[in-house]
């Protein structure tokens, strides 16, 4: 729709503007709860991987008895 005031509906650049502001104002908006946690379980996600791939220290393996 290519009206008075209207946004015109164009596949490609248009939507690539649109995420790419979009993914900007996520990114450094300091008060957003939805970011904090994507960082957060991306930390640890990090975190296991590094633990399990980058160790010879078995994470699931039963711990000795003494």
């Amino acid at each position: 729709m290519s009206g008075v005031g209207g946004k015109k509906s164009s596949s490609g650049s248009s939507s690539v503007t649109d995420w790419i502001s979009s993914a900007c104002k996520f990114a450094t908006d300091r008060n957003d709860f939805r970011r904090n946690l994507l960082v957060n379980l991306g930390l640890f996600a990090a975190g296991v991987w590094v633990a399990r791939n980058l160790s010879e220290f078995d994470l699931m393996a039963p711990q000795p008895v003494t």
